[in-house]
């Protein structure tokens, strides 16, 4: 039996997670849970999980919560909040295995905080990497603790890895949807809508992530997120638009062999394999995961166009630049979307913005995650700064 903390529990990758511990209650059970600010799935989650620990993304809510346990008789529940809660949470002591789910890097100190108390990660927020990759790698070395990738595309390499040694990788293949505008005509997308951006051809996913895709920003980070992982420099890390989205990513070895991981475009997947790992669990009969081959009768792929998605060309230049421009890209990044969002810039914007700020972004690498997350607040104040000037 794995006991989990689940740290993110309300979003999608958490309740993904929680329908597994569903499909298998006697291998995974959630005990430590991070719900942010959903109430009511927050309360139908501890009735259901009775876990022993549930943090709040505010003392406010976590009082709400409180006072619905209470009147519905449920006790044993200790309700935290705040960072210092969801840090609790991912320490908790009789967890095994913590899922780093929380968007952005909200969820980055207590990830940090699993890392060096020994718990085993499986990371479902590539911003924990991308801002502060090397210090959370630093120490998974030094606590020998295992980092899982989540993320489809990184879960892909993790598996097609197992075929052959570092030594033996070339290179590495990130496949991309190409979102929902990859044969829009350019001229257009200076009037691309919210409502139209938030249409993913493929996925359900948050809406920044969505918006993200649509973009390619999101597979921006997955390039910084995939050369912390796999310890490989940028110009080794592809990118291929994929529209069918049936092969997730792919691994090329140094005599020509291309070893491909294909699956339905189901997160329960990469989620099972890595609470699993090194096992494999049969799913037949609990959690139907099967792969139609009919699926295979069309593959495209093709190159990126850069001037059309030019956060991915920021995102290689961020990578190849210094840890603080990858901590400005994705934190630019997150100010421009709710900019967009929220109808104050148009699309394009979100690119210009990170290109600015990127170029206003000194050098540099934090030596601790109280300075990435300073640097991070600067970008953000600045990203602020350049979506009002174009207001």
């Amino acid at each position: 039996m794995k006991n989990l903390s689940l740290l993110g529990s309300t979003g999608s990758i958490g309740q993904s997670t929680l329908s597994l511990c569903e499909s298998y209650p006697d291998r995974f059970r959630p005990i430590a849970l991070a719900a942010g600010s959903n109430v009511e799935v927050a309360f139908a989650q501890c009735e259901r999980w009775r876990p022993e620990l549930i943090s709040m993304a505010t003392e406010e809510l976590a009082d709400e919560l409180t006072k619905r346990l209470v009147g519905a008789g449920i006790g044993g529940v200790d309700v935290v909040y705040g960072t210092a809660g969801t840090v609790r949470a991912a320490t908790l002591a009789g967890a095994d295995f913590v899922v780093s789910a929380i968007v952005g890097v909200a969820g980055l100190e207590a990830t940090y905080a699993a890392v060096l108390s020994g718990k085993t990660v499986g990371l479902a927020n590539k911003e924990c990497l991308v801002a502060a990759g090397d210090l959370i790698l630093a120490a998974a070395r030094e606590h020998n603790v295992d980092l899982l990738p989540i993320d489809s595309e990184h879960n892909a390499i993790h598996q097609c890895l197992r075929g052959g040694t570092a030594a033996e990788v070339k290179q590495i293949w990130l496949t991309a949807s190409g979102g929902p505008f990859r044969n829009t005509p350019m001229e257009e997308f200076e009037r691309i809508t919210p409502a139209q951006a938030l249409k993913h051809p493929t996925w359900v996913m948050g809406q920044r992530i969505t918006i993200d895709s649509a973009t390619m920003l999101n597979k921006g980070l997955e390039i910084i997120e995939a050369c912390r992982l796999f310890n490989l420099p940028p110009e080794r890390v592809k990118v291929t638009v994929h529209p069918q989205s049936t092969i997730h990513s792919l691994v090329e070895y140094i005599d020509g062999s291309i070893l491909a991981q294909i699956s339905v475009t189901d997160m329960r997947l990469p989620i099972l394999y890595a609470l699993s790992w090194p096992e494999r669990i049969a799913v037949e009969g609990k959690t139907p995961l099967t792969f139609d081959l009919g699926a295979l009768s069309q593959l495209d792929f093709q190159q990126p166009d850069m001037a059309r998605f030019p956060c991915l060309r920021l995102a290689y230049e961020a990578a190849g630049a210094s840890q603080n421009h990858c901590i400005a890209l994705n934190a630019s990044d997150e100010i421009a979307v709710e900019a967009f969002l929220g109808g104050t810039l148009s699309f394009n914007g979100i690119a210009r913005t990170i290109e600015r700020v990127l170029a206003l972004t000194p050098s540099g690498s934090p030596a601790s995650i109280r300075e990435v997350l300073a640097v991070d607040a600067q970008s953000r104040d600045l990203a602020r700064q350049v979506v009002a000037s174009t207001l």
